[in-house]
């Protein structure tokens, strides 16, 4: 292998161990089986401690054996660090119960998988909220709907900083919000709903110049209170009493952004951006206390700094402050500094108060799981068999480095603390399908160059270099567009666009770097001396400009229908997720799965059902729990009596829910559609010519619009996933566009004095073969879990089986058609870009003779 490939070679082992080494471990392992192996010192000692938080668990004196470790070291002052985990380096943190917690957090943390399985598989726990009844006072009814719809979009920034966790956010009546969230267990994690429910009042107040408690015998100044500073030094915790100024200087609107990261000593502090007005008004109040401060003959004085009523930090100031940034130091874990700066930056309007806590199973049935993770395996099987079967070689390498493919995008969603769900699943198959495009491009055009007599190498290294910028277009398009849609998203759009990211990233490394020089080892080895390829297609010459007119008719028949349904139907295309519903809770004698409770909805034509058995937290008695369409809850119960009798199902009652996908999660998919739409436009026509980009942004409408009649037509309703597999459907879209672009571009250079109907007609034909072979590889994959998977499997794969055949429709009957009817058929209108006009041999001799 050539010393130039070395780098390369190196680069691809340690991307492909590191992110293996990101999945594991792969299930969640017992607290106390891993600590007690990752104990480090005093081992008989640390068993002993264990038997007793084992025991006091066990007696019901504490939910795990976590807390009662955790119980147990307060209780007895043990520094667990010191004894047992020496080689764990927490800093400067004197504090006892803090080095504790962040010790155990550490390794509760450490015991469990890296990528864990989101509510449909594993299930949760679930909490409901309620605005605290002072905040209720004198509240409008539509005031309480705002509020609430505010504090579902804040609650889900703060759990879902890059949307893959997916969990379930949604209103219950007029004053309460549901909260469910995947892969966590409260037993272990009390703290995880204060995190939550937090207003995170933030202010600015001063500190008394001259007076402290022990200076007035508690007698607070007028327009004081006393407040208690502590603080971790070298030498232990430092405790301080201090007057507050009553009134703050300043509040939280001042500040633009905050984040957490360690200071100087490793400990943790949080970071304050202001906005252009806060810095202004920060410089005002730092100024004023110095000017107070040289009043009284002092040094310097002191800002407050206080979070929901506690005193963080009291720095001194000696001098006005006119900077961007500013520092909240305390005596806080990791875990409470990173909590701190996410409720910071997503600040509640209303405190709201835990009602109740439960934890939820999951809610598709083993059945249901196993057919998605079969479909799953077939579809991948399909795509494999399919490129070894046309490209021998070729095929096998590209499922080689699909397996990496995998390998990276499983290892960063873990690394980003992603959830697993089955459309999460069916999205990473699809990918699978769309990602050995990259290879088909590069042996198609390694197929031209063997066809010119040149050797394996040599046919390698020009196909590739041929074929690397249609595929760092296209793929580059579809970055932007992830972009658009992880900045301009939220909640299920933005973890799509996170999530298609890493997908698009992992494609170009495995197929650019790995694939390439694993085919270049082989050829200039000798280890493969013929590379079989099949064909589909031979030899087309099909005028396709002049279909193009009818097939654009027809196909923009079918969006209108589609389109037309859709506004008949009106919010009847909708399913739980965008409506809401009804959620009836049961109590029963014998335990239904919930596939057969799915079926009974089906059988009866009562629509959407999610069904999931819950237990209240602390309690031994599990119930199921049924959400419905609304006003179809009584109709369930009294078809689940008559199917299931032995069941005794007893309706506990029943309650109104709200939508998970608010208003503005949709309004923000549409802000990213449109916005990108219009990158499309500005990148294709910047890299190929105005024309290429009204095309482009045109064929990709087109196929969204199709998708979505297609989908309606099909008596389909719109769940939170179906968002997702349309905005897949524009990425796929554009893919195909690109591809064909690029030949139209390519023979308008090499054919000077061709005409661009021939020059349209020849580059669809030289690229119809690969169209459909990646067309098919997809449409293995999603139609292998529209046939073999269920529920909501079936809807993703269909949508995204028809967006396969409508993007492979637009790319040549559409995108071509629009750009040829744009330039109206005159190719000098399109040689007006520099890009397509071609050098002409008598220019050639013109400049020479210059």
């Amino acid at each position: 292998m050539p010393k130039r490939n070395f780098w390369k070679v190196l680069l691809s082992i340690a991307v492909v161990v590191f992110f293996a080494y990101s999945m594991f471990p792969l299930k969640d392992r017992e607290f106390v089986d891993f600590v007690k192996v990752e104990a480090q010192a005093k081992q008989s000692e640390f068993d002993a401690l264990l038997k007793e938080a084992v025991a006091r668990r066990d007696a019901h004196q504490a939910p795990s054996a976590f807390i009662a470790l955790k119980q147990l070291a307060a209780e007895r002052k043990i520094d667990l660090t010191e004894s047992h985990f020496p080689k764990l380096n927490l800093g400067d943190v004197k504090n006892i119960e803090k080095k504790n917690a962040i010790l155990l957090d550490h390794l509760l943390k450490e015991s469990k998988a890296r990528l864990q399985l989101g509510l449909d598989l594993k299930g949760g726990v679930a909490f409901t909220l309620e605005i605290a009844p002072s905040a209720l006072e004198n509240m409008r009814s539509d005031e309480r709907k705002e509020k609430l719809t505010k504090a579902i979009d804040i609650i889900g920034s703060r759990i879902n900083a890059f949307g893959v966790t997916e969990p379930i956010i949604r209103p219950v009546g007029d004053s309460r919000l549901e909260v469910q969230l995947p892969g966590v267990n409260t037993k272990d994690n009390p703290d995880v709903i204060d995190s939550l429910q937090k207003p995170a009042l933030l202010q600015f107040r001063i500190v008394h110049p001259t007076l402290t408690p022990a200076m007035t015998g508690g007698q607070t100044p007028v327009g004081f209170e006393r407040m208690t500073l502590e603080e971790d030094s070298r030498s232990g915790t430092h405790v301080e009493e201090i007057y507050i100024k009553r009134v703050p200087e300043a509040d939280g609107k001042i500040m633009k952004q905050a984040f957490a990261r360690p200071d100087q000593y490793g400990k943790p502090e949080i970071i304050l951006q202001f906005t252009d007005e806060g810095r202004s008004r920060f410089a005002q109040v730092t100024r004023s206390i110095v000017e107070n401060a040289q009043s009284n003959n002092l040094p310097y004085g002191r800002l407050a700094i206080v979070l929901d009523g506690k005193l963080y930090s009291a720095p001194t100031v000696r001098e006005e402050i006119n900077s961007p940034t500013a520092q909240i130091t305390g005596s806080f874990t990791d875990r409470e500094a990173q909590n701190l700066a996410n409720v910071l930056n997503n600040p509640l309007d209303v405190p709201m108060v835990v009602m109740e806590q439960y934890e939820v199973g999951p809610s598709l049935a083993q059945d249901a799981v196993d057919s998605g993770v079969r479909a799953s395996i077939i579809g991948t099987a399909l795509v494999a068999a399919f490129m070894v079967t046309f490209y021998t070689t070729g095929g096998f390498v590209a499922v080689c480095t699909l397996a990496i493919n995998v390998i990276i995008i499983f290892g960063f969603m873990a690394r980003l603390g992603a959830t697993l769900t089955l459309p999460g699943l069916a999205g990473i198959v699809l990918t699978i399908g769309m990602a050995v495009d990259a290879n088909i491009l590069i042996y198609e055009r390694m197929r031209e160059e063997l066809a010119e007599g040149k050797s394996l190498a040599s046919a390698n290294q020009n196909g590739f270099m041929k074929a690397l910028w249609t595929i760092l277009d296209a793929h580059f398009v579809q970055l932007i567009v992830c972009a658009i849609m992880i900045f301009l998203g939220t909640g299920p759009i933005k973890g799509f666009g996170v999530t298609l990211c890493i997908g698009v990233i992992s494609t170009l490394f495995s197929v650019l770097v790995v694939a390439h020089l694993t085919l270049e080892w082989m050829f200039t080895s000798g280890l493969v001396k013929k590379f079989t390829m099949r064909r589909m297609l031979k030899n087309l010459h099909v005028d396709w400009v002049r279909f193009g007119k009818p097939a654009f008719i027809a196909s923009w028949i079918v969006v209108f229908a589609g389109l037309a349904v859709v506004i008949y139907k009106g919010n009847n295309i909708y399913g739980i997720d965008f409506r809401g519903g009804d959620a009836i809770t049961l109590q029963y004698k014998e335990q239904i799965d919930t596939g057969k409770i799915r079926e009974v909805a089906a059988a009866g034509n009562l629509g959407e059902v999610v069904p999931a058995y819950i237990s209240a937290i602390g309690g031994s008695q599990e119930m199921l729990r049924i959400e419905t369409e609304t006003g179809k809850s009584d109709a369930l119960f009294a078809a689940l009596q008559k199917a299931f009798p032995q069941a005794g199902f007893v309706n506990l009652g029943t309650s109104v829910i709200g939508k998970t996908i608010g208003d503005e999660i949709l309004y923000n998919a549409l802000v990213a559609v449109l916005a990108s739409m219009g990158v499309i436009l500005l990148y294709i026509a910047f890299r190929f010519e105005f024309g290429f980009g009204i095309g482009a942004m045109f064929s990709s409408f087109h196929d969204i619009l199709m998708a979505i009649g297609l989908f309606v037509l099909t008596g389909h309703h719109f769940s939170a996933p179906m968002v997702a597999a349309i905005l897949a459907i524009a990425g796929y879209s554009i893919n195909e566009t690109v591809v064909v672009f690029d030949r139209i571009r390519e023979e308008l250079r090499l054919n000077p004095n061709t005409s661009l109907r021939d020059v349209v007609n020849n580059a669809i034909s030289k690229v119809f073969a690969r169209t459909i072979m990646t067309a098919t590889t997809t449409f293995l994959a999603s139609a292998s879990l529209w046939i073999w998977g269920t529920g909501v499997l079936k809807d993703i794969a269909f949508t995204f089986t028809m967006g396969v055949l409508t993007s492979t429709f637009s790319a040549i009957f559409i995108a071509s058609q629009v750009f040829y009817w744009w330039h109206k058929g005159d190719r000098k209108r399109v040689e007006k870009h520099q890009d397509v006009r071609p050098t002409y041999e008598w220019q050639g001799a013109s400049k020479a003779s210059e």
